[in-house]
């Protein structure tokens, strides 16, 4: 999902502790100086920091800091503190030998205009045939006034910074104040460690004698548009290497994603005694990742977006969603803990039907009992997450029941018998301990990182694997200071496990010359893709990308007088309701302890082809698309969303296009027109008791629209994607093997999602997480490995 708006940054507010391999005192052999300094894996660039001691009187109010940017960068921009807004900006660019630089400023989304006071003096400058680099001190920085409000770098805690980086220049190149042609390519934020950037004083004075000096001050005239240009008498060079390199390590093994399974693949290695590193694309999530992104309203607490439960709504509405993946076709997490850290949490353990061989289990994976027990053990559920024991919101569970126990159904705890799936229904389990989420970042994250043999990279991007035929021999990242190359070697015995979800794993796969020849050759004819590709006698033709499934789903909006739509779940981040906010921000209790859904219920219905589909409901709050002729009271709205499970036939297949944008190519939803046949019976047998249910109506859809047009222009995805690298008996039909081992490899495993070969029976996050359980001493007991 691509993230907009306009102006040089567009970032979140995030504040994260540092991460000691993207973050790292580097050397600069040029100059001989060494700066804090963060790796951007995106593009390759990096921006360096350097700090007088805290309190010095002889630089007071400055840094000294250092970029280098990619050529294709035609400017770069950095923001001081957690965002655009409000924060002290600063943008820079190559022009005719010399760098032109400014100090901006944004109170809000739009092209920020001059900011008026920092000194910017160039250090040194160099352009080399891949990189340029700016070294610079800025004046009058560390502290900032912008619109009235007062801001600030402290440099006593971890904190975040933003960068910006764009491919398309400047309306006038040689002004500093010169608007930009577009908006930014791409912008993010970055965990820095600002203590670890302050350094002695004589060590700042010698950065500050690094290099020839020429000096460009912000004007002191408000009216001002322009200063002048900096330069400095560096000449070009011809090296090849700009920037300093780090010693790579090998590991034993490399599991790349820091998601629902990959976290409990890496915390089960590390168990076993295995050198592990786990590498994330995304940054923290949650307060004990680092994360510290916190509602206004939950400021100086422990409770980020990603631990408050009752956030789930507002990770669809905001207007910085940073957390989605930029370069995938669908909703999928680019942070710790993957789409754990933001889905709606639902905690189901798994009926036997989801590894039963007529599901395309291979022998050895029916009745994981072992596993089972070891997930629950790890992450109990519970019905009741308010820690006071009482449930909250609850006139839509009440409605629900009895529309649905007019037809008989049963209600239940859930988990506690998961085979039971027809006409039964209950509360939502979640996996929550004292109202916050936990998930395997709260259990299996935290084992993991108090062993020494575990290694955590976060903001780092895999773009294919290092391979000699059969054997992987190293990982390739984005960090190419780290042995000067970005390839993460393994031991003489190591593996790699992807665990990087459903379309991340995939498109590894093909950068690695592993899949389908039409995905390959896309990649064979891109310039950063394609001369890294094994030779084209070592493809290995599999079939990933395809067997993809995804619940196809229909929302089904009512109205009851009973009901609290909780106003749409629309100002829960800003200014929630004032009496639950302060309940959850005293003793984590009440309405933001749980997600919106409030019910769920199973049916199990047979079909022509003599096929059993289990179809699944979700009721909660709150609608996220209305479409009726009926007045309504939206104080009283509820959604029922129906989808199809476990028994789904339709498949679809994804892949990538030039760019490696990975994407759907073949839409997995009502492939099979079976499964539209199931859905309409499914709701229209829900439908059937509505009259007798005192003061409910439906008015999405209203009476101008059949029930089979709406679920045939209505449906939607779930976002439960699975099967994109099916487990199986052979080459053929299926990538991996019984012990999750890639097709004619030696050393490379999946255990993700994509593993799996059709749909669960309910939201797959624990069945995913006992996947990677099963999955992990299978491997440790194939011979060959570390």
């Amino acid at each position: 999902m691509k993230i907009s708006g306009n102006g040089l940054l567009f970032i979140a507010t995030l504040v994260a502790s540092a991460s000691a391999q993207t973050n790292a005192q580097r050397c600069d052999p040029q100059l001989g100086i060494c700066l804090e300094t963060y790796f951007d894996p995106v593009y390759g660039a990096q921006y360096a920091w350097g700090f007088p001691p805290i309190g010095d009187t002889k630089y007071p109010n400055e840094f000294v800091g250092q970029w280098t940017i990619p050529n294709a960068g035609l400017w770069a921009g950095v923001a001081l503190g957690e965002g655009m807004n409000g924060n002290l900006l600063i943008s820079a660019w190559p022009n005719a030998g010399s760098i032109v630089s400014s100090t901006r400023q944004a109170a809000n989304y739009v092209q920020p205009t001059q900011y008026v006071g920092p000194t910017l003096t160039t250090i040194n400058f160099v352009q080399n045939s891949t990189h340029w680099k700016w070294t610079y001190r800025c004046q009058n920085c560390t502290t900032w006034n912008i619109g009235g409000v007062a801001g600030s770098i402290d440099l006593t805690q971890p904190g975040a910074f933003g960068w910006a980086y764009s491919t398309t220049g400047l309306t006038t190149p040689s002004n500093p104040q010169s608007n930009m042609l577009a908006q930014h390519d791409d912008a993010r934020l970055w965990s820095f460690p600002k203590p670890s950037a302050v350094v002695t004083e004589a060590t700042y004075a010698a950065y500050l004698t690094a290099g020839s000096t020429t000096t460009s001050k912000s004007t002191t005239s408000a009216s001002s548009t322009s200063t002048s240009a900096t330069s400095t008498s560096a000449s070009k060079t011809t090296s090849t290497s700009v920037g300093p390199t780090v010693s790579a390590t090998p590991y034993d093994y490399v599991v790349v994603g820091a998601g629902n399974v990959g976290l409990v693949v890496a915390d089960r290695l590390t168990q076993a005694g295995k050198n592990v590193l786990l590498i994330e694309r995304g940054g923290p999530s949650t307060f004990n990742t680092g994360g510290a992104d916190f509602a206004p309203w939950l400021t100086g607490t422990k409770y980020t977006r990603f631990d408050v439960p009752g956030f789930f709504e507002a990770e669809f509405s905001s207007s910085n969603p940073y957390w989605w993946c930029n370069d995938i076709a669908t909703f999928a997490g680019c942070l710790m803990g993957g789409g754990s850290a933001i889905n709606g949490a639902l905690y189901w353990y798994p009926p036997d039907l989801d590894f039963s061989a007529s599901s395309g289990w291979p022998s050895g994976w029916q009745t994981p009992d072992s596993a089972y027990a070891a997930l629950a053990a790890r992450l109990p559920s519970t019905e009741t997450p308010s820690p006071d024991g009482k449930q909250y919101l609850t006139q839509v569970y009440d409605v629900v029941s009895q529309l649905l126990g007019k037809r008989s159904f049963t209600a239940l705890n859930i988990n506690t018998n998961p085979n039971a799936k027809n006409f039964v229904y209950g509360r939502p389990d979640y996996n929550f301990v004292g109202g916050e989420r936990t998930g395997p970042l709260g259990a299996y994250y935290v084992t993991a990182k108090a062993r020494a043999n575990f290694k955590l990279w976060q903001w780092t991007y895999v773009t294919g694997l290092v391979r000699n035929g059969a054997q992987i021999t190293g990982v390739r990242t984005n960090y190419t200071a780290y042995g000067g190359n970005g390839i993460v070697p393994l031991t003489a015995k190591g593996r790699v496990i992807l665990s990087a979800g459903v379309f991340g794993t995939a498109r590894i796969l093909f950068q690695s010359g592993i899949g389908p020849t039409d995905m390959l050759t896309l990649v064979q004819g891109n310039a950063q893709g394609g001369p890294n590709l094994p030779p084209q006698a070592q493809w290995i033709n599999l079939p990933v990308g395809y067997n993809v499934s995804d619940n196809p789903s229909v929302n089904l909006v009512f109205t009851h007088p009973s009901v609290d739509s909780y106003d749409n779940w629309a100002p829960i981040w800003a200014s929630p309701r004032p009496a639950d906010a302060a309940q959850y921000k005293a003793n984590g209790t009440g309405v933001f302890a749980a997600p919106s859904p409030k019910l769920n219920y199973w049916e199990a219905l047979g079909s022509p082809d003599g096929k059993t589909r289990y179809v699944q409901g979700t009721a909660r709050p709150g609608a996220s698309a209305i479409s009726t002729v009926y007045p309504y009271n939206a104080s009283q709205i509820f959604t029922i969303t129906v989808y199809v499970s476990s028994g789904l036939t339709s498949r679809g297949r994804i892949g990538i296009d030039n760019t490696m944008y990975a994407k759907i190519l073949t839409p997995p939803w009502f492939q099979d027109p079976t499964d539209k046949t199931v859905i309409i019976t499914a709701i229209n047998n829900l439908l059937s008791t509505v009259n007798q249910v005192p003061g409910l109506t439906m008015i999405t859809p209203d009476n101008t629209t059949t029930i089979t047009d709406y679920v045939t222009t209505g449906v939607v995805g779930s976002n439960h994607w699975v099967g994109s690298t099916s487990i199986g008996t052979n080459a053929t039909t299926s990538v991996v093997d019984s012990n999750t081992k890639v097709w004619n490899t030696n050393n490379l495993f999946i255990v993700d999602a994509g593993i799996v070969p059709a749909q669960p029976m309910c939201n797959p996050s624990a069945m995913l997480m006992v996947v990677g359980e099963i999955a992990v001493p299978k491997i440790l007991a194939l011979a060959g490995g570390a």
